[in-house]
């Protein structure tokens, strides 16, 4: 065993491979950051998995040391925008047409991502004919998300979780519930360590709409207004996905 053999090093060097003839230069680097995106998605649903089983077992402290780790992958996230950045809107120019249809609209991962947090629409999963990512994706659409796993975490430690919040259809998303926002306020008041915990789960919201909106600004800043890859609306697509992933963490707030 070395560090090419562990780390697979030949073949993951292998599968960086432009498309424009003649080259263009700053091909290769889109290619690698949104490979490298591909890699901290997956990363970041493997944590978010111990996270869910972590709250559902009551593990109050692991669980928000998990968080606090997915939300440091996503701003490494947020961070290889500044790269993408640095590629004029000729650059990227030169080579979109090779793109023809595909847009990061199709990452199956991002759109696991958004089921896992409790994002979810049943209506994507016509969107990708693959069955590998269509048994994936209906995986996470049936499964209880990070919020629903929160919950139970909630009622496990003595609060009164509406029933109805408990028993909701996790394949619909999370939609803002009072009763449960009434119930944060008075554990706000009362409960540090739950407070960190929501806190982490609330870093980590704010996190993924940075990234989003970093996204739309970097996709705005090198095609405008013009549609993105793949015949989508692009930017006026973008601006429709900036929101909370955990509405009820942050409405409560104003009651405090």
């Amino acid at each position: 065993m070395n560090y090419q053999r562990f780390a697979m090093l030949p073949e993951l060097l292998a599968l960086q491979r432009p498309l424009s003839d003649p080259p263009e230069h700053d091909e290769m680097l889109f290619i690698i950051v949104h490979q490298v995106h591909e890699l901290w998605f997956k990363a970041t649903l493997y944590e978010l998995d111990r996270a869910r089983t972590l709250l559902i077992d009551g593990d109050e402290a692991r669980a928000a040391a998990t968080l606090k780790r997915v939300l440091s992958i996503v701003k490494v996230l947020v961070a290889q925008l500044d790269i993408l950045e640095t590629m004029t809107p000729v650059e990227f120019q030169s080579f979109r047409d090779r793109l023809e249809t595909a847009s990061g609209f199709q990452s199956a991962q991002f759109r696991e991502l958004e089921f896992a947090l409790g994002i979810k629409r049943s209506s994507l999963l016509g969107a990708f004919p693959d069955p590998d990512e269509q048994r994936r994706l209906g995986r996470r659409l049936n499964e209880p998300s990070l919020w629903d796993a929160f919950l139970r975490f909630l009622a496990g430690r003595g609060y009164a979780v509406p029933e109805h919040a408990l028993a909701r259809d996790v394949t619909e998303p999370v939609r803002p519930d009072p009763e449960i926002q009434g119930m944060l306020v008075e554990a706000y008041r009362v409960d540090p360590g739950l407070v960190n915990l929501c806190e982490r789960l609330v870093d980590l919201d704010e996190g993924f709409q940075e990234w989003r909106y970093r996204h739309l600004k970097m996709t705005e800043r090198t095609i405008g207004n013009k549609p993105g890859t793949g015949e989508s609306a692009g930017v006026a697509y973008l601006a429709t996905t900036l929101k909370a992933a955990f509405p009820d963490l942050w409405e409560m707030r104003s009651a405090l």
